[in-house]
């Protein structure tokens, strides 16, 4: 990559998205190309209303990785609804962190790139559910219309560099 190290010597992808865009496959396929570590902000997310408390999580991991030393987050428990233990984000040549928020336009000078993915919204929909079946369907209309909420805030589709569209 060209663009200059954002992160003390490293660099960050983000690759964010509505729910059920693709993300996740395109963070995956990033990660193996360049065998970068991949971050899920379904990992910060404070449950199904923790949209804003997972974004600012993302300063516990950044602030420090431009210092060269680890970030860390408190990772959500899905299944027990709370937080669970400490996790340690090492600094690497390249970070992918891949979720609803990622491109937070507050994180824009530790960011290298952004990718916005999108697919039409019954797309996206069935992906979700079929992903997720009866634990998201309650979940999916105040989900989506969060992250419509953050993404019209910050204005991600247009400040990425790389749009996908399914």
């Amino acid at each position: 990559m060209s663009r200059p190290a954002t992160l003390g010597p490293g660099r960050l992808i983000c690759v964010d998205g509505p729910a059920g865009s693709g993300k996740t496959t395109l963070a995956t396929a990033l990660a193996e190309m360049t065998r970068a570590p991949v971050l899920h902000m379904d990992d910060l997310y404070a449950g199904w209303d923790g949209l804003a408390a997972g974004i600012a999580q993302l300063e516990t991991v950044l602030l420090p990785l431009v210092e060269g030393a680890p970030g860390s987050y408190r990772r959500y428990d899905w299944h027990r609804g709370t937080f669970a233990e400490t996790v340690l984000v090492p600094p690497s040549p390249l970070l992918v962190i891949e979720g609803v928020g990622s491109g937070a336009a507050a994180y824009d000078g530790f960011r290298t790139a952004l990718a916005w993915v999108d697919a039409p919204e019954e797309l996206r929909k069935q992906r979700g559910l079929d992903r997720d079946g009866d634990t998201f369907a309650p979940h999916w209309d105040a989900w989506a219309a969060a992250e419509a909420e953050h993404f019209a805030a910050n204005d991600t589709a247009a400040r990425a560099d790389v749009v996908v569209s399914a």
